[in-house]
């Protein structure tokens, strides 16, 4: 079973570089913690101050690392819907109105 952390982080602004740069990092960190990088998602629209990673792995493993530039960071282990993951985007069909 692969567990994905999905992590919430909180972070100042004025520090949206700094983070980034911190994010980048995970691209040679997680997997040699055994795990994959799905993603690190800054905000764009709405929120200036979230962000959030996701990390997948097959088993739990712990890991911290904590800077002056993160405020707040919650985590939540999740298990993938797996019919749901990684679907193409496909042309309207009649009938399928969800977006």
């Amino acid at each position: 079973m692969t567990l994905t952390c999905v992590i919430r982080y909180e972070i100042d602004p004025f520090e949206r570089d700094g983070f980034q740069k911190y994010a980048e990092n995970w691209g040679r960190i997680i997997p040699r913690c055994g795990g994959h990088l799905a993603g690190c998602f800054l905000p764009q629209v709405g929120s200036d101050n979230v962000v959030w990673g996701l990390t997948a792995f097959d088993s739990l493993a712990a890991m911290a690392q904590r800077n002056r530039l993160i405020l707040r960071e919650e985590r939540n282990f999740v298990e993938l819907v797996e019919a749901t993951f990684g679907l193409p985007a496909a042309a309207a069909r009649g009938g399928d109105h969800l977006c």
